[in-house]
């Protein structure tokens, strides 16, 4: 059984800060390509940024230069680092494997006030 918790979220300022984590099962994380999901009301659910077993990164454009993925494979952990936040990345943010599996944790809500 898969199991993903995510957490960090809450309601900031535009131009603030949060950083998400994500704690998952063992075996699933140590060695899968991890990802950083949001979805905003009435949009598909898109990914953020995805991060390797080895630490290699890809963000999305729409995040570039202000969000910073990690993870700490000795705890299965990963990070989601958001600065200069704006209120379109209102969303509930969810981790997964990249590729995306049918696994999905609650998720955790982000909101950004202008």
């Amino acid at each position: 059984q898969v199991q993903l918790v995510e957490s960090g979220g809450g309601l900031v300022q535009a131009g603030g800060s949060l950083r998400l984590s994500c704690v998952a099962s063992g075996n699933f994380f140590r060695v899968n390509a991890m990802g950083w999901y949001r979805q905003a009301p009435g949009k598909q659910r898109e990914l953020v940024a995805s991060i390797t077993p080895n630490g290699s990164t890809n963000i999305a454009d729409s995040v570039k230069g202000r969000f910073t993925i990690s993870r700490d494979n000795d705890k299965n952990m990963m990070y989601l680092q958001m600065n200069s936040l704006k209120p379109e990345d209102t969303a509930v943010y969810y981790c997964n494997r990249f590729p995306r599996t049918a696994y999905w944790g609650q998720g955790t809500q982000v909101t950004v006030s202008s």
